[in-house]
């Protein structure tokens, strides 16, 4: 499926470069992706595999799948109602809107936004394209994992974000059988992957912090779950946690050293690796996704 969404999205989205960092490994550049994360590959892939008819399409996020369908539906020529928490950040609902979409604010959590926004699809019609729980957003967030092997064959160990699941399960797919090892980091305030490895299953867990407008989903998604597990169970996938302020760290960290804005959750993989959350093993190569970079700059120097 990853495959097929590669060649299905290739027109739709940027490749996405790579830098080396001495002392972090091979970062991926993926909030250099249209709409500024890696959101747009599954949507365009959700999109153009299920087909939207002239009701458009409708999703709930936390700020960065908002952004990314309104402009994959501003390229197919769709119509978007997006619906964002309050916790959503200014800087995210500012860019929903120029992208042309309907925003509809409400809701403290994501969860809530998420129950709005399906709600208002039965009314309308609307092809609803979830922010991570759909087989076609797995494929399309696991087009990266695809583009980053293409890129830098040589690394052992790939750090991810996580929050609902949808990118950390579309890298699993495509890494089942590779032999490459993910750190699955997720902000100790949003920790619901790992909450779900430690019970078995998806299950509610605590959303809050730094990150929580784009890593804050209430429960891991019910198709990554398997991917993830699978991996966790082999010894190649391992879970993190990182506090808000070694978040806070690698974002300006980012900046000072590389000149990069990254929002919260696009910096959490890189804090992992510069707090000690995690330690690469002897003769480990190193890659880090920074994700997303929907922020207000003035907020990181």
């Amino acid at each position: 499926m990853i495959a097929e969404a590669t060649r299905r999205i290739a027109a739709d989205i940027r490749r996405t470069p790579l830098l080396e960092m001495p002392g972090w490994g091979v970062l991926k550049l993926e909030m250099l992706q249209l709409a500024g994360s890696f959101k747009p590959r599954g949507a365009f892939n959700r999109m153009r595999a299920a087909g939207a008819g002239e009701a458009g399409v409708i999703a709930a996020s936390g700020g960065n799948h908002g952004v990314a369908v309104a402009a994959a539906a501003r390229s197919l020529g769709l119509r978007a109602e997006i619906f964002v928490p309050e916790i959503s950040a200014e800087a995210k609902r500012a860019r929903i809107r120029g992208f042309g979409a309907h925003l509809v604010v409400g809701g403290a959590t994501y969860d809530e936004a998420r129950q709005a926004s399906e709600a208002r699809a039965a009314e309308t019609g609307a092809l609803v394209v979830h922010a991570y729980d759909q087989p076609e957003v797995l494929a399309g967030q696991g087009t990266v994992a695809q583009e980053w092997e293409e890129q830098a064959p040589e690394l052992t160990h790939l750090l991810v974000a996580v929050g609902g699941g949808g990118l950390i399960g579309g890298i699993s797919a495509w890494h089942r059988t590779s032999g490459v090892t993910l750190v699955a980091v997720e902000p100790e305030g949003c920790p619901c992957l790992h909450d779900a490895l430690a019970a078995g299953r998806p299950v509610p867990a605590p959303v809050g912090g730094l990150a929580a407008d784009s890593l804050g989903a209430r429960q891991a998604g019910s198709h990554m779950f398997p991917l993830a597990a699978g991996l966790h169970a082999a010894g190649r996938l391992v879970p993190a946690l990182v506090t808000d302020e070694a978040i806070r760290s690698a974002q300006r960290a980012l900046w000072e050293n590389a000149r990069l804005v990254a929002e919260p959750g696009g910096a959490a993989a890189l804090a992992a690796l510069m707090s000690g959350a995690w330690v690469p093993p002897p003769g480990a190569k190193v890659g880090v996704l920074v994700c997303g970079a929907n922020t207000d700059p003035g907020t990181v120097a």
